[in-house]
């Protein structure tokens, strides 16, 4: 069966689109050609095409994932010595500067990202079409999702519902975060009064993406009470449920399940090189996770970074069925299997098993490290279910139902019920997201959100709660930005 899947089709300043003969299925046949808002936007599938182009920049987003790890108490950044991504190194000992080329890169394509949705935003009237809406609606829920990324990493963003262009930056202002949160709670009301639970295409986002994401934004402002009520009637009205199997959720036969409220989609057909990562059609950061040297079943080799600690280990009780889905131990895997590896710098004992390279027969094109198939699960039915949990609690609404909820996260762990209320509830739900969460790219910000950045080594509170603006970007701005506070 065909994956779905999305593909690189947009270049600087020019927009190149995918073409292809399947009418079902987002999937990777680009025929590239250029074009400009006088000659295009004038059929549905211009607005189509210009709406695979918005979501192609959800691959880049890798970065993020591995970086909201390596940047958190869950991992070290490993590799293979001190040096290698320094950038990711500096996140990790918490010594990063306005100068590292993995922040920039973040900043960069997620500005990417809204640039091609602004484009269609921009042109949204110029032609009718039936079901336009519906595009319209995803644009802006791929908005949404890259201006949260931005405002989650730096803070303050400038700020514009068209398309950039060059000169901006010498005159539109780093809008404050709550404009920012503003515009991002009205793209996804908008998203989700409009889209519907079942997506046109495997792949796009849906009424539940938007509400799910709505409910994390307002969770991530202490917005409690509407957090709580855009996540119940999710929870209430969508179509889905945790998986009976966790072992299954991470392969490739669990991609875009029953428990996949927005899911990023990976193929590898398309190769890239270390050049140009952001080209690959694949999951960069699986490659960068895998076991260095390895030679064995199930998995293939890799470049040994994201590296889970003892800590986060330890964090996991011991009946949870969870601790060998998303922890590899090693040399307990060595010693059953018969695998042999190697060991690169700050190594644990332990690999991110969930988004592992896994053997597969491939297609790939270019560096095989950097085309991994494994689709991201951007928002787990797990994951609407604690942010609920923690809603009901923090905001003092009802315990009874935050529990509820919690519960059947860890009911599906094969654990007890947790029966504490109040605070003691409160960190019951946090200690879950953590173990429930990890490897997914969630806890730095978990932790700096509900104020336990301390709990990172190296972590000065009033400084990394954000990381610094490219020191390029402030540079073109001749002064009309200014530099996140410690930076």
């Amino acid at each position: 069966m065909m994956k779905n899947k999305l593909t690189n089709i947009i270049a600087a300043f020019t927009m190149l689109f995918a073409v292809s003969g399947c009418t079902d299925d987002f999937i990777e046949r680009p025929i590239p050609f250029s074009i400009n808002s006088e000659t295009f936007f004038n059929s549905e599938t211009d607005y189509y095409n210009a709406l695979v182009g918005a979501y192609d920049l959800l691959q880049s987003s890798y970065a993020n994932v591995i970086l909201g790890e390596i940047a958190s108490n869950n991992t070290v950044c490993g590799g293979e010595n001190a040096t290698d991504v320094i950038g990711w190194q500096q996140i990790d000992d918490m010594i990063h500067t306005p100068v590292n080329d993995n922040l920039k890169d973040i900043w960069n394509w997620m500005f990417a990202g809204v640039n091609r949705a602004n484009y269609i935003l921009e042109f949204q009237n110029k032609t009718n079409f039936e079901g336009k809406e519906i595009i319209i609606a995803e644009a802006r829920f791929l908005r949404a999702y890259y201006y949260f990324e931005l405002v989650k990493w730096f803070g303050p963003v400038p700020l514009k519902e068209i398309r950039f262009q060059l000169g901006d930056e010498l005159i539109i202002p780093r809008s404050p975060v709550e404009d920012v949160y503003a515009l991002i709670e009205a793209d996804l009301i908008f998203a989700s009064n409009t889209l519907n639970y079942t997506a046109p295409q495997t792949g796009r986002a849906t009424r539940g993406s938007a509400e799910a994401l709505l409910g994390k934004v307002y969770l991530y402002q202490d917005k409690f009470s509407e957090a709580a009520i855009a996540l119940e009637n999710l929870i209430q009205n969508g179509p889905y449920g945790l998986v009976e199997n966790y072992n299954t959720i991470f392969e490739n036969q669990g991609e875009n399940g029953i428990e996949s409220v927005f899911e990023v989609q990976y193929t590898d057909v398309e190769g890239a090189g270390f050049g140009c990562l952001q080209c690959s059609e694949g999951n960069v950061a699986v490659g960068f996770s895998g076991v260095r040297n390895y030679s064995g079943s199930t998995f293939t080799s890799g470049f040994s970074f994201n590296l889970p600690t003892q800590d986060v280990v330890d964090e996991f009780e011991a009946d949870d069925i969870r601790k060998d889905v998303a922890i590899l131990d090693i040399e307990a895997w060595a010693a059953d299997t018969g695998a042999e590896f190697g060991t690169g710098f700050e190594h644990t004992g332990f690999y991110n098993r969930k988004y592992l390279p896994r053997t597969r027969s491939s297609t790939a094109e270019g560096d095989l490290n950097l085309t991994n198939p494994n689709n991201y699960r951007a928002i787990r039915f797990a994951d609407v279910l604690l942010m609920a949990a923690e809603a009901f609690n923090r905001g003092a609404i009802s315990d009874d139902k935050a529990r509820l909820y919690l519960n059947r996260v860890r009911t599906r762990a094969t654990l007890d019920d947790v029966t504490t209320s109040g605070n003691a509830l409160r960190d019951a739900i946090y200690k879950e997201r953590r173990v429930e969460l990890v490897g997914e790219g969630h806890q730095f910000f978990d932790l700096v959100r509900t104020g336990r950045g301390s709990e990172i080594d190296g972590f000065s509170p009033n400084k990394h709660e954000v990381f610094p603006i490219p020191f390029e970007e402030i540079q073109f701005s001749n002064g009309n930005w200014q530099q996140n506070t410690g930076y």
